[in-house]
């Protein structure tokens, strides 16, 4: 029996074909959301392991929901390290979102650890990702191809290497997070403060010169539609937790009731 190629990444194949993709950002433990998501068709999930309390057995949960499916899942590593990029691609995920990327030494070292030798210096296990040893050979033939290690554009210090960054070899996507890039540039607790919406349009439009996919988290349904048209590949709608306050705040209106306001997504 024929074996599935095990290292196949859905949402690099749309990337490469150009296409527009949405996904969630999951920050919550049930895998029962990705579930969902899936069934709606969104594009990709992204794992949130920076913040909040998701742990490796639950994100182990999330990425296991994904498999079989046309959905993508990437896993947001707490830092920039060799020993949890490791585990999550082992885990099974398509791809890593590196937080906080302010030069193009750090997303070299990340893309390093998202690579097997001789272009990086990840380690081979015998776990998820290669079926527990069964489709090893099949998934290290196209794992640093199809693996996707994408940096997070949020800090002043990443802009003005930016140009530095787009030239590291094997690049394929950015992520936008104008909430810290924001506070880099001294507007604390703002989505996008003065002149930070001109700085990711600007960004964006110097990785798309490059064939550089661009991506970023939109406010409401209507930021979503935007950024579509603005060109980004990758829109998110929103969290698990902030979809589901959205709902709540439009079902709470309609019967008379103001709920409490909420920040962003």
């Amino acid at each position: 029996m024929a074996v599935n190629r095990t290292a196949r990444n859905p949402l690099r194949r749309k990337l490469q074909a150009n296409q527009p993709t949405t996904g969630v950002w999951i920050t919550l433990e049930s895998p029962s959301i990705t579930e969902a998501a899936i069934m709606m068709g969104t594009d990709w999930i992204c794992v949130d392991m920076e913040h909040g309390h998701l742990d490796l057995k639950e994100v182990m949960e999330h990425v296991r929901t994904v498999r079989g499916s046309d959905t993508a899942v990437l896993v947001r590593v707490p830092s920039i390290e060799q020993g949890i990029v490791k585990r999550v691609l082992d885990l099974g995920a398509h791809g890593v979102v590196l937080p906080l990327v302010r030069s193009r030494e750090d997303l070299e070292a990340g893309m390093s650890y998202g690579r097997y030798p001789t272009e990086g210096v990840r380690g081979i296990g015998g776990e998820r990702s290669v079926k527990w040893g069964m489709g090893m050979q099949d998934y290290l033939k196209d794992a640093n191809e199809e693996t996707l290690i994408i940096p997070l554009i949020e800090t002043k210090d990443a802009v003005d290497d930016i140009e530095q960054i787009l030239q590291v070899p094997g690049l394929e996507a950015i992520f936008f997070g104008p909430a810290d890039l924001s506070a880099s540039y001294g507007y604390l607790g703002d989505w996008e403060g003065p002149g930070i919406a001109e700085i990711i349009l600007n960004v964006r439009a110097a990785a798309a010169k490059l064939g550089i996919a661009s991506g970023l988290m939109s406010m409401n349904a209507e930021d979503a539609k935007l950024r579509q048209e603005q060109g980004f590949n990758m829109v998110g709608l929103g969290s698990d937790i902030g979809l589901m306050i959205r709902s709540m705040e439009s079902a709470m209106r309609a019967v008379g009731r103001e709920p409490k306001p909420h920040l962003w997504f």
